[in-house]
């Protein structure tokens, strides 16, 4: 084996002398895989390139993206995050760094050149990180998270997706397989099968693939329906993990008071234990290690509101490591609804989208950050229809009231805002474009002080 590599051992995950490893850390959401309310935009992440390359045009948009990419993560945000304690980044990727539709199965190797930036500066702080695959070809599930303009998870029905995953996996393992400080490969964030019936066998297939270029990493396999559902799974392969995704629904935009009831259901630390005992059952059965992939509340601002977050994350946190579980927060850096670190209020890009964000908030179209307070005119007549017309629709993965949320505030509100958003750029210069995006620099950025010391509190423990 590669000298350092990490690999499991019975049910714990284990460095090369076979000492027990628990990895805590935080997902890089926003970087190489964009979602709308990490930064601002409304929509998908494509549909936000395709409206901004309109309005910057070619060098412009590189210069763009280029230094959103370098600034978003730097050496100080990796010093910062080891001062906590924490010893894992997982970083989400998107498809499109490494391969273009319309040229499929050629990989892009300028796409390394800043994942292999910030790999780098994590193992210079001992911290080793997961690379993530959260929008694949196709789109693996139904929401905007994976790159989605549409509801449908098309992954599932083209061999000719499932191909090119495939491909680009082998290309990302063949780059990595030597390097001591990737924990492992997160080969489909979240994927929802809505038969549930071919994401065992296209597991089997990435799984031997992957292991045919390296055979040493470990490979972090997410449950089905958006990693809950693992009832399709039989085994764990050797030098695997399956891992759940653990958000707590008091910790949501619309979740209530923590004691409390969110949705007619009352929550505390017991049910919160139970909810994680359901999702992890395959692993402890099996005897397998757990990696809690996602998991965190969200934070409105609100004195009250936010003091019931911190205490269900500190009750998560317990939970985990009563159970010896490796875990990653959601997410890293944003504007300043869940991140660790985030904008300033008063930063130039705050400042520049903030009447634009406020728009957004009134349309409800980010169904993560936002609620649909000013369009109960438009959703309740809708949600009423459905209930009266089709009681037992019940589609995958989440039910009728999300299909609505996702098609009317996710995409119909949306997409006409793109246009809105990409003017807010129109006519700056390179300087202009520049002093905007140094507001996601760390040193720019504020640190969100609760959930930084409860977060060095647990990983030191």
């Amino acid at each position: 084996m590669t000298s350092g590599m990490l690999t499991t051992q019975g049910s714990q995950i284990v460095n090369a002398e076979g000492q027990p490893v628990i990895l805590r850390g935080v997902g890089l959401g926003g970087w190489m895989n964009m979602e709308n309310f990490i930064t601002g935009y409304p929509a998908n992440e494509e549909a936000q390139r395709e409206a901004l390359y309109k309005v910057l045009g070619p060098e412009k948009y590189r210069f763009f993206f280029d230094r959103f990419l370098e600034y978003f993560f730097g050496p100080e945000d990796a010093r910062f995050i080891a001062s906590l304690g924490l010893n894992l980044l997982r970083i989400p990727i998107n498809y499109r760094h490494f391969e273009s539709d319309m040229e499929p199965f050629v990989i892009k190797e300028e796409g390394f050149q800043h994942l292999d930036r910030v790999v780098n500066l994590c193992a210079e702080q001992g911290i080793y990180t997961i690379l993530d695959l959260h929008a694949l070809p196709g789109y693996q599930n139904q929401d905007w998270h994976s790159d989605n303009p549409t509801h449908k998870a098309l992954f599932w029905k083209h061999r000719h997706f499932q191909d090119r995953a495939v491909h680009l996996w082998q290309a990302l393992a063949g780059h990595y397989r030597d390097h001591p400080w990737v924990a492992g490969y997160n080969p489909m964030n979240e994927p929802g099968d809505p038969t549930g019936e071919l994401i065992g066998p296209f597991y089997r297939r990435l799984y031997e693939a992957i292991r045919a270029v390296d055979p040493h990493h470990i490979i972090f396999f997410d449950g089905n329906r958006y990693s809950q559902d693992f009832h399709m799974f039989h085994e764990v392969w050797p030098n695997t993990v399956f891992t759940a995704h653990d958000y707590a629904e008091p910790g949501f935009i619309h979740g209530g008071p923590y004691p409390g009831y969110t949705d007619g259901q009352y929550f505390d630390a017991s049910v919160v234990e139970e909810v994680f005992l359901k999702r992890t059952a395959f692993m402890r059965e099996k005897g397998s290690p757990i990696w809690i992939g996602e998991f965190g509340p969200v934070y409105p601002g609100e004195p009250e509101a936010d003091a019931m977050r911190y205490q269900l994350l500190r009750d998560q946190l317990e939970i985990y490591q009563r159970y010896g579980v490796s875990w990653s927060i959601w997410t890293y850096k944003d504007i300043g609804l869940q991140g660790l670190v985030y904008t300033a209020p008063d930063s130039p890009w705050n400042e520049l989208l903030r009447p634009f964000l406020e728009k957004k908030a009134r349309l409800g179209v980010d169904t993560w950050g936002t609620l649909d307070t000013h369009i109960r005119h438009i959703m309740q007549p809708l949600e009423e229809t459905f209930a009266r017309e089709f009681p037992d629709y019940a589609p995958f993965p989440f039910g009728a009231g999300w299909l609505i949320r996702r098609l009317v505030r996710h995409i119909l509100l949306a997409e006409p805002l793109l246009e809105e958003f990409a003017a807010l750029f129109a006519g700056l210069n390179e300087a202009e474009l520049d002093r905007l995006l140094l507001s996601f620099r760390f040193e720019q950025c504020i640190q969100r002080e609760p959930l930084k010391d409860i977060l060095r509190e647990y990983a030191c423990r």
